[in-house]
């Protein structure tokens, strides 16, 4: 069933920047036009504000209105109607090709240093995550979870299941929040849905703002409805975020000193790029494909993995994947994986464009394909079979030798 977000936010932002397109510096005359489309704007909050609560476009939006009403002495009371629409003009009107050097993260930080160490992190599929020290991991994680949080940008994503009882999710909203900083860049919202990719930030900006070095933020359509990208030169940044099928897939490149540029420091583990899924909400990938190859069809046992559809054999799935996929790593095994539990073959494609995206993204050409570690013994457990039991002897010695 379509998942559908009651939170009707972004329909209010674009009816806002329609109304008033072309006029970001309003002069005397255009003032009660422009106060108009604020009231307009307020009360199109207002009729959701009970579904939007906790939706960080919601309350920036809701700040953002405040604020406008005061700059431009607009009264509360008063016509709501929509005034007449306005042409958008050519290009962006509040562009900067003169951006200061502060507002270019490589010039500013490192003009006399060695270049910086860039990391990555994508988020894809069932879903699949990339973590920003290269660890794949496949979970759960329905809802809201941060996916980011540093000083200088925040990033939450939402996942919801794919199919009714099953433990399958995929991202369904995404919301960017870009902080203020200096004289570069204003704060800024993204947000994205199924179904809607918007080439603007919610206030319907195409930069950073009016500040100086606003250039020094943009975001860049490479196709309609399915794929943008956002440049954040200020922070040597660059998000991919892209609609597959009917749903989202985010992919960032990053610095380190970037990653972790944090106030506090306890809190910097609670984000999931830096961290990973927590424990309980990983899935035991290997297992899981283990019993699907040895099964020889696409049938799992246990409450939170119900029996996926009938659309692929473990056999199908594979040949599918190898279609895009033709190195086995990680990513052909998560595509195998999605094929299996969803039957939805668009979840192929989010695995091929999610390492389209590290070949791009990723700073080191060695890492680009990530393939299963041996799993580390647990308290306990048995020797792996063939060790020769001469060699535990070997290292239990060694160890008491060490002790002494």
């Amino acid at each position: 069933p379509a998942v559908t977000s009651p939170c009707k936010i972004l329909k209010c932002n674009s009816e806002f920047w329609a109304a008033t397109s072309g006029s970001h510096h309003v002069g005397a005359e255009e003032a009660p036009e422009f106060c108009t489309a604020l009231r307009a704007y307020a009360h199109c909050t207002r009729r959701t504000a009970r579904t939007c609560r906790g939706d960080l476009a919601y309350h920036s939006a809701v700040h953002g209105i405040d604020d406008l009403m005061v700059q431009h002495n607009c009264s509360k009371d008063g016509p709501t109607s929509q005034p007449r629409l306005r042409t958008l003009p050519p290009g962006d009107s509040q562009e900067r090709s003169d951006s200061p050097e502060i507002c270019h993260y490589e010039k500013s930080f490192h003009k006399h240093s060695a270049a910086p160490n860039y990391t990555h992190c994508g988020l894809f599929g069932d879903p699949h995550l990339r973590t920003f020290t290269d660890t794949f991991q496949t979970c759960k994680v329905q809802g809201a979870w941060p996916l980011i949080d540093n000083n200088y940008l925040n990033v939450q994503v939402t996942n919801t299941p794919v199919l009714p009882g099953s433990s399958a999710t995929a991202t369904s909203k995404l919301t960017i929040i870009f902080k203020s900083f200096q004289e570069c860049v204003d704060q800024k919202v993204y947000q994205a849905e199924m179904d809607e990719l918007p080439a603007a930030f919610v206030d319907g900006s195409r930069n950073g703002g009016d500040k100086h070095g606003a250039n020094s933020l943009k975001i860049t359509e490479k196709v309609s409805g399915q794929h943008i990208e956002i440049q954040a030169k200020y922070i040597g940044t660059t998000i991919v975020v892209r609609q597959v099928g009917r749903y989202l897939t985010f992919a960032v490149r990053m610095p380190e000193e970037v990653v972790n540029a944090v106030e506090d420091r306890d809190s910097q583990g609670l984000y999931l790029c830096l961290r990973g899924c927590p424990l309980n909400q990983q899935i035991d990938f290997q297992a899981i494909r283990s019993a699907q190859a040895t099964e020889g069809r696409a049938r799992r046992k246990g409450p939170s993995l119900p029996a996926p559809p009938e659309a692929f054999t473990y056999e199908t799935a594979t040949a599918k994947c190898r279609e895009k996929l033709p190195v086995e790593d990680l990513y052909f095994q998560s595509c195998v994986f999605d094929l299996l539990t969803t039957g939805d073959v668009n979840f192929m494609l989010a695995a091929y464009y999610a390492f389209e995206d590290v070949k791009m993204l990723h700073s080191n050409k060695d890492k680009l394909h990530l393939y299963e570690r041996t799993r580390v013994l647990s308290p306990g457990s048995t020797a792996p079979a063939g060790t020769h039991p001469t060699l535990w002897v070997a290292l239990l010695c060694l160890c008491w030798l060490c002790l002494l």
